[in-house]
């Protein structure tokens, strides 16, 4: 009964100090489609991805109620860094949801133009916030309304400064003189921010960091190992304050008999000798309560550390190299320049492929293809009376000889009927991503199927589509283990006929390695560009973000897939990338624009996504 009183009264406390408004709360998820989009609109740097921030505690003042129960000790502040842009998850500051809304456009708009400090001075953070919205409100002055809406009814918000202290008035004078009056000077000078609620409608004054925490003797490309890959970034990414701890030496920590360990597992780092196989660490749940984690790099090798990794399978197993590496230049995205002869792809034809013919559940779908895709083949148009020609045109010659006989012919020469193919002169490449990734399962049930089995039936059905229509294609898989061993499978080439040799090697693909996605665009890009035709569509088939161990993870790899991409669209070919990654709206725009991609949730609808979307590029 007490457990259940109290859950009451803390309920009901909390219910009454919380300052927010949940009837008009809007939550980012719903953003997430617009706010992208806009922010790029705005100026933002286009490279940086969206997530939802976490609170932080301030040092503002808080009313009796809210320090009984416990609540507003922390806030929710927008804040960026060279890789995501985060914002609150809900805002639900103002009573109108419109405003709450507003907010987060304001929030993305400010974010395009505010430029950190390289000083901790919090009168830099405040001077900083106040340059960027005069900025911002300069280079777009349809926000000036959406602004001012905004701080009108956010000041009120603030409290009253007669309640104040005389320092903590100063301040608070000085902060609502910056909101209203971003252009002018302050009146007074700022020297702490100490007892003053955070500013919701600026960046964060101190906003969560992860600094790296290295040896000396680190080597870039190990570490880089060592790390578990392939792994999702959530959209609620929690962050934390760093900070770097010397590593406990103790060669054995305290023998404990219960599981109390796992209380100091979260707060300062403990060696710890278990003696039992369960290796949970207690509720994970416990971390999101903390603003700063400690972080130690243990310097000791032990003997039951394991080193996960991918490794190339014997010359006796692996794929047939078809001649030698191909050197290729990588973008560096730090140095904004191409670093050259900086990958080697490595041309190759899958291993144990043999003669197929086309699967008995396919042929259904591939006969409707071909019926479909024949419209699309070139038409001979009957061209009569003209110079010359594989035929005489009969009635021509017929009139030309009676006018003869009338004594009126006129001789113009014009006796022959020609059949011209009207050609449509297109060439695609289409490019599978054949990466470990593809190993996945997707489906229910009987329905069931892997990856790398949808996107071979999808290549089978996409060459017989293309094999009806006339049109030149050729077929490439890829996958890649670190910069010099860029894996490129020739499924299909351009001078070879779609048969069962095809298929064989279509059928004989098996899920690979990393995902090295700018050498392999750029290797397509040189086979499409021999192609003579007059357009060129490329079209890669994905199932997630390029990746690899050796530093192109994350920003590096998304860098040099842009610039691969820009460097297609210049040559004068369509890149089209086609991928069945939930997530892949959050960085795709940023890689081959607004316009230049798919995303297929239901990865066994690719096949009919593929055929339906090359039949509308080719028009």
């Amino acid at each position: 009964m007490e457990e259940k009183v109290g859950s009451w009264w803390d309920s009901l406390i909390k219910k009454a100090a919380y300052r927010g408004y949940p009837q008009a709360a809007v939550r980012l998820d719903t953003m997430e489609k617009v706010a992208p989009v806009f922010f790029r609109a705005m100026g933002g740097n286009p490279a940086l991805g969206l997530r939802s921030t976490v609170g932080t505690e301030h040092q503002g003042r808080r009313s009796l109620l809210e320090r009984i129960a416990g609540t507003n000790d922390r806030v929710e502040l927008a804040w960026a860094d060279d890789k995501s842009l985060f914002l609150p998850e809900q805002i639900d500051l103002f009573p109108d949801k419109s405003l709450n809304r507003k907010l987060y456009f304001w929030l993305l708009a400010l974010s395009a133009e505010y430029v950190p400090e390289l000083s901790d001075a919090k009168m830099d953070w405040l001077r900083t916030n106040q340059e960027a919205t005069q900025r911002c409100l300069a280079a777009m002055p349809g926000l000036a309304q959406v602004y001012q809406e905004l701080v009108a009814a956010y000041i009120p918000l603030r409290g009253s400064m007669g309640m104040m202290p005389a320092a903590q008035a100063v301040t608070e004078k000085a902060i609502r003189e910056a909101l209203e009056h971003p252009g002018q000077p302050l009146s007074a000078t700022v020297n702490s921010l100490e007892g003053i609620m955070p500013v919701h409608l600026w960046s964060h004054p101190t906003p969560p960091s992860m600094p790296a925490v290295r040896r000396k003797d680190d080597d870039d490309e190990t570490d880089a190992e060592a790390t578990l890959h392939n792994q999702k970034e959530s959209k609620k990414q929690r962050r934390y304050r760093a900070k770097q701890a010397e590593q406990d030496e103790r060669k054995n920590g305290p023998l404990m008999i219960f599981r109390a360990e796992s209380i100091f597992t979260w707060d300062n780092f403990v060696k710890v000798n278990r003696h039992d196989d369960d290796d949970e660490l207690g509720d994970l749940r416990a971390a999101d309560d903390m603003d700063e984690l400690a972080i130690a790099r243990d310097t000791k090798k032990r003997s039951s550390r394991l080193k996960l990794d991918l490794d190339l399978p014997a010359n006796a197993y692996d794929d047939t190299p078809l001649g030698p590496g191909i050197l290729l230049p990588e973008w560096n995205y730090k140095t904004q320049q191409l670093v050259a002869d900086h990958c080697c792809v490595q041309p190759m034809l899958p291993k144990n492929s043999h003669p197929t013919e086309l699967p008995e559940r396919l042929q259904r779908s591939a006969h409707r293809l071909r019926r479909q895709f024949q419209a699309l083949a070139p038409q001979r148009n009957r061209r009569f009376g003209q110079i010359d020609g594989m035929d005489l045109d009969l009635d021509r010659v017929v009139r030309f000889f009676t006018e003869v006989k009338s004594g009126k012919a006129e001789s113009t020469g014009n006796f022959y009927l020609d059949t011209p193919r009207n050609e449509r002169s297109l060439a695609c490449l289409l490019l599978a991503d054949v990466s470990l990734s593809t190993e996945a399962w997707v489906g229910k049930g009987q329905q069931a199927s892997s990856v790398i089995d949808v996107v071979k039936d999808s290549l089978m059905l996409f060459a017989e589509a293309l094999q009806a229509s006339g049109d030149a294609f050729g077929l490439y898989g890829f996958s890649s283990l670190k910069r010099k061993q860029v894996r490129y499978l020739t499924l299909k080439g351009f001078d070879e006929s779609y048969n069962e040799v095809t298929r064989g090697r279509i059928a004989a693909l098996s899920p690979g390695f990393y995902t090295r996605m700018g050498a392999a665009i750029r290797q397509s890009t040189e086979i499409l560009l021999k192609q003579p035709a007059h357009k060129r569509l490329l079209l890669l088939v994905t199932d997630g973000k390029p990746n690899d161990l050796d530093h192109y993870e994350g920003r590096y790899g998304v860098e040099d897939t842009r610039q691969a991409v820009l460097e297609a669209r210049k040559a004068g070919l369509v890149p089209f990338c086609v991928t069945i990654d939930r997530e892949a709206g959050e960085y795709l725009p940023h890689l081959f624009g607004t316009h230049h991609y798919v995303v297929v949730p239901d990865a066994t609808r690719l096949p009919k996504v593929l055929t339906r979307l090359y039949s509308t590029l080719s028009q």
